[in-house]
């Protein structure tokens, strides 16, 4: 399975907060007034953003694996192509970085769900329409960030009894908008793999059923990925609010030939995250 790897120097100046619920008090209006150019305070019971990072990754060659009905269709087809490209799912794990206190690693590993249109031929050998085919491609990647330290556990009512400890670990969210198919081989014999993808049976039961590993052929495809991964612990504070925060650095791991050197090219789509500032009432 493809892996990326990736070293926060440290945690971002500016903090920021992702508002999970809000509590008003009587003293935040006199506060407020008292802050002159900011046009409010308010008090959070937030997640405070200690580290983030945003990351343009180009996924090259990325495994796609079917069911059998599907994989039986690419095995005939004559040409396929890539209709759309979504993220099913991003398992992830934080775990302490020895000796370094206050930083996490956050592995994860994405789920995508490739659509593709194949194209065959029926049994007399004449051309038929393309069908729909589905698949799912995996690909692991590994940031450290600055979390910070703390040892408290919360509770809230409506909880479940949990089956183990809590952890006093951050954590960790990943914001992503929909990847881009960038190209498509089909291959007669399969590329060097690890033999270490696994995919969930609930994702598998997206399919129909669970995915073949032995094929006539075998696709590939290669996708760019827009995302922003954070950490962040919860918290109570007064705020003024700002504006939105954009992380400032990458945590990054051209041709028909070499399709990243296109996706190189196109800008992060900050937009596509944050909702417009305008509130477009012209």
């Amino acid at each position: 399975m493809p892996e990326s790897i990736t070293y926060s120097s440290g945690k971002n100046s500016t903090p920021s907060a992702a508002a999970t619920g809000i509590s008003a008090t009587s003293g935040a209006a006199s506060q407020a007034a008292s802050l002159g150019g900011f046009r409010e305070a308010v008090c959070l019971n937030a997640g405070r953003v200690y580290d983030s990072c945003s990351s343009k990754d180009c996924l090259e060659d990325l495994r796609v694996y079917m069911t059998a009905p599907c994989q039986a269709l690419l095995d005939s087809c004559s040409s396929v192509r890539c209709r759309s490209v979504d993220v099913l799912h991003v398992a992830m794990d934080v775990d302490s970085v020895p000796f370094n206190n206050g930083y996490y690693s956050v592995d994860m590993t994405f789920y995508f769900l490739i659509t593709l249109d194949a194209s065959g031929t029926n049994g007399s050998g004449s051309a038929c329409g393309s069908q729909t085919v589905e698949g799912i491609a995996t690909f692991s990647k590994k940031v450290i960030l600055f979390g910070s330290e703390g040892s408290v556990r919360s509770f809230k009512s409506g909880d479940c009894i949990p089956c183990a400890l809590t952890s006093d670990a951050p954590t960790a969210q990943v914001q992503t908008v929909d990847p881009i198919c960038l190209g498509l081989k089909l291959c007669d014999q399969p590329k060097p793999e690890c033999g270490c993808e696994s995919i969930p049976a609930e994702l598998e039961s997206l399919l129909g059923g669970p995915v073949v590993t032995q094929a006539a052929r075998y696709l590939y495809v290669t996708v760019g990925l827009f995302s922003i991964v954070s950490l962040e612990r919860q918290l109570e504070m007064m705020v003024p609010v700002y504006d939105f925060c954009i992380p400032e650095k990458e945590c990054v791991s051209a041709s028909a030939e070499d399709p990243c050197e296109l996706f190189k090219k196109i800008r992060f789509p900050v937009n596509e995250f944050f909702p417009p500032k305008d509130c477009g009432c012209d």
